[in-house]
């Protein structure tokens, strides 16, 4: 089992007892979704005012409900297009709340490089879904790219719980990019009819790195994993002109002993 693998495993410890009680209790899906939506514009709330710590913890909550919806809809036969549209379309209002609690914070606190980082954020986070959206209209799947919904949460989560939202951002934007990209290369492969990249040999590699078709939980994914976690967590806050943190990061911790 890989390392994001027995992390994912362990958390479905509690939320199979949730989704277990949610069942017994015959609480509809849609309800679910709607739910937690709601607990995210909480935690966009505390964003925008520059609670972290609360922010981070409301999230967990806003995300147990996004999650289960879908398993509660399985267990109890109540899959329908209507409720993967609404989930979908909900998932962007969710996404849209925790960028726009980060625009207004750096908006009142004068910095407007980060609300412009925080923007751009935004824009390429939707267009990462709207990419897959329109792509699948035309394509059988297009599940390309590394920086997906779930990617995104747990940074925001890991960035508000260690106050390293600077460099959460710039990883969210950099990938979110990459994954649009992604996923108009994908797609104009696919209706040409042409060959996707190789993943032989070193050029392989790299194509494998910046060309992302991988599964969660692999090998692959836990090496993207840590690299953005060492840069999240090593990257000096002064650095990426944080206007949240300072101080010199662990890098500078460890150059001082």
């Amino acid at each position: 089992m890989t390392f994001t693998g027995a992390i994912g495993a362990v958390c479905m410890f509690p939320l199979r007892a949730i989704i277990n009680a949610c069942v017994a209790l015959s609480i509809h899906p849609n309800a679910l979704t709607l739910v937690g939506v709601i607990i995210n514009v909480g935690a966009a709330w505390a964003l925008a005012y520059g609670r972290f710590l609360l922010a981070g913890a409301v999230m967990i909550v806003a995300n147990m409900f996004d999650f289960i919806d879908g398993k509660v809809a399985h267990q109890r036969q109540l899959q329908s297009p209507f409720g993967a549209f609404w989930d979908s379309t909900l998932d962007r209002f969710s996404d849209l709340a925790l960028l726009v609690g980060l625009i207004y914070l750096y908006s009142k606190l004068g910095r407007s490089d980060y609300v412009m980082v925080a923007a751009l954020t935004l824009i390429f986070s939707i267009m990462t879904s709207y990419a897959r959206a329109r792509a699948e209209s035309l394509v059988e799947k297009c599940k390309v790219g590394f920086m997906e919904r779930p990617e995104r949460i747990v940074l925001f989560m890991i960035g508000a719980f260690t106050n390293r939202m600077a460099g959460v951002l710039w990883v969210i934007l950099v990938l979110s990019i990459l994954a649009v990209v992604n996923r108009i290369y994908y797609t104009y492969l696919a209706l040409n009819g042409l060959p996707m990249p190789s993943r032989e040999s070193a050029a392989g590699v790299f194509n494998r790195a910046f060309f992302w078709t991988d599964e969660r939980a692999t090998l692959a994914y836990d090496i993207w994993v840590i690299a953005i976690l060492a840069f999240v967590w090593l990257t000096p806050p002064d650095f990426l002109g944080d206007p949240t943190a300072n101080g010199p990061g662990l890098i500078g911790l460890l150059r001082a002993l």
